[in-house]
């Protein structure tokens, strides 16, 4: 059978990646299940009638917060390993090594007997998605082309919240089991997850490896043929966009190697010996986006829907229904994200979503507080309140769900780019843990104004990314080192220096210049700069 080619292998592919993140956020409905709040000493349950069946109550949220937050522990630690076996044996290899670790923790969450048990597997679990989430990100904009990598990832988000909605229904439809009071409820969801990532472990040896991994160890013809695979219908490793893009990544490899001594996870963050690249910039803005991506309130929002629908007179399996359809609201928003990401930017994204997200938030916390107010009107408040629950998950499904994690795909070197990514990670585990203890205090001590602080937030972000966070919809990831070669983090001044840069590149081709191999030499500029830092 002839191989997979052009669209097909690129469809192929991202159906691929997407099961690597299916099922990776289960723990909302387990953590209401009665057999695990008991199991786990969280709470008691209590029986509602049959329309209820039982109903846990949680009596040491510190402890459920515990559980739930470690798992960002071990995505730490995962993301940091997955970015050195990335670089450094392959995205397949990476990815491969990274499902074993996932697939171990889920089989022990799956079979816990008690919290010290659930904590091992959930840190085990952690550090197979946090490799996951470094690896399978950059593989997938390495095999895009530069006019559709972002739709291409946040496509796999498409079904990563799909798998979200599958595990809720999924723990929903599991509550009828024995009026909601059995083992089955919370264990089988969790060893579900083993199934998409036995899969997606299956379609691995049949996919093609990342060309500019493979350009980077010198594997310069399997780096060529993929190429022609990916961007041709016949595989032809001689057609011109392929050659093209070939001949692009050879040269930015030639270059980058001069400078092994930065590819150390120190020196990245400390920005030793990167001369013109500015790694350590790049860093920064990976980390912090993604921190301030759980800043803007999902955590927040998905902590305390529930508490907004009982409050508006929904009793409990009416309030678990609507958070179910608030995740298919979720999910059918981040088609959004796949037209919009590369056809308006990323910039554009950050700032309607931030807009949106920032109003939502705040109204819906200001009717919260109307509903604690005027219970009698807790019909009109209480829905009002939901509307903009739905508003905020929706807009923030469009746009800060996807752009933060495409955004570390593209900014970095090939030499580094999965250590690269592997910082975003570092943001997003900060502030997912961080935020999961976090949240219950400030829920408990200032209630529906959190969102407002939230809301605030989101403002607030919008000035940061118009300053600091250059586009990089529609430019190849080989053009992101004149992207970021300015001396300056402002925005203005990197797209000044940017334009100066590729005027001055596009003359030495017209003029034919070649280096040392033939091929098209790097702005002078650029290459001065160096010679200049390894001196």
């Amino acid at each position: 059978m002839a191989p997979l080619c052009g669209r097909r292998l690129y469809y192929t592919i991202n159906a691929v990646a997407g099961l690597a993140i299916f099922l990776s956020g289960m723990m909302g409905g387990v953590n209401v299940a009665p057999d695990y709040v008991r199991t786990m000493k969280l709470g008691h349950s209590t029986y509602k009638g049959p329309s209820e069946g039982y109903v846990a109550t949680i009596t040491q949220p510190t402890r459920q917060g515990g559980i739930v937050s470690i798992y960002y522990f071990g995505t730490l630690l995962g993301c940091l390993m997955g970015g050195i076996v990335g670089d450094r044996i392959g995205r397949l290899k990476g990815m491969m090594l990274a499902s074993g670790w996932v697939l171990l923790g889920a089989a022990l969450q799956a079979s816990a007997q008690n919290i010290a048990w659930m904590c091992c597997a959930r840190v085990i679990n952690g550090i197979g998605t946090g490799c996951l989430n470094a690896i399978v990100p950059v593989w997938s904009a390495e095999v895009a082309t530069h006019t559709s990598r972002g739709a291409f990832i946040a496509s796999e988000f498409t079904l990563n919240i799909f798998g979200v909605v599958v595990a809720y229904w999924l723990e929903f439809g599991m509550g009828f089991i024995g009026d909601g009071n059995t083992q089955v409820r919370w264990r089988f969801p969790i060893a579900f997850q083993i199934i998409p990532v036995l899969g997606f472990i299956a379609c691995l040896p049949f996919m093609p490896e990342s060309p500019r991994w493979l350009a980077k160890v010198g594997r310069n013809v399997e780096a060529r043929a993929i190429l022609g695979r990916l961007r041709s219908e016949d595989g032809n490793p001689e057609a011109a966009r392929a050659v093209a893009e070939y001949e692009d990544i050879v040269a930015v490899v030639a270059l980058e190697k001069e400078h092994a001594k930065r590819n150390s996870y120190i020196s990245m963050f400390f920005g030793r010996h990167d001369g013109s690249l500015h790694i350590a910039r790049r860093v920064q803005l990976s980390i912090w986006l993604q921190i301030i991506q759980e800043w803007v309130g999902i955590a927040a929002i998905t902590v305390y829907a529930p508490t907004i629908f009982s409050e508006a007179g929904y009793g409990s399996r009416k309030s678990q229904w609507l958070s179910g359809l608030n995740d298919i609201t979720y999910m059918l928003s981040t088609l959004m994200a796949v037209v919009t990401i590369d056809r308006w930017g990323r910039r554009v994204g950050l700032y309607w979503g931030a807009i949106g997200q920032g109003i939502s938030l705040i109204l819906a916390g200001a009717f919260s507080r109307l509903l604690k107010d005027h219970p009698e009107k807790s019909a009109q408040y209480g829905g009002a309140a939901a509307f903009f629950v739905f508003l905020y998950t929706a807009v923030f499904g469009a746009t800060w769900l996807t752009i933060p994690w495409v955004y570390p795909t593209e900014t970095f070197p090939l030499e580094v780019r999965a250590k690269g990514n592997a910082f975003g990670v570092v943001g997003w585990s900060i502030g997912n843990g961080w935020l999961t203890l976090l949240n219950p205090v400030m829920f408990s001590r200032i209630g529906e104004n959190t969102l407002h602080i939230f809301g605030a937030i989101n403002f607030l972000s919008i000035p940061m990314v118009y300053a600091l966070y250059p586009e990089t919809a529609n430019r190849t990831l080989e053009e992101m080192d004149f992207l970021f070669a300015s001396d300056s983090p402002w925005v203005w001044d990197e797209e000044e220096h940017f334009r100066k840069l590729k005027a001055e590149n596009a003359q030495l081709n017209h003029l034919g210049q070649k280096d040392a191999d033939g091929l098209p030499s790097p702005a002078p500029e650029l290459e001065e700069k160096n010679v200049g830092d390894k001196k």
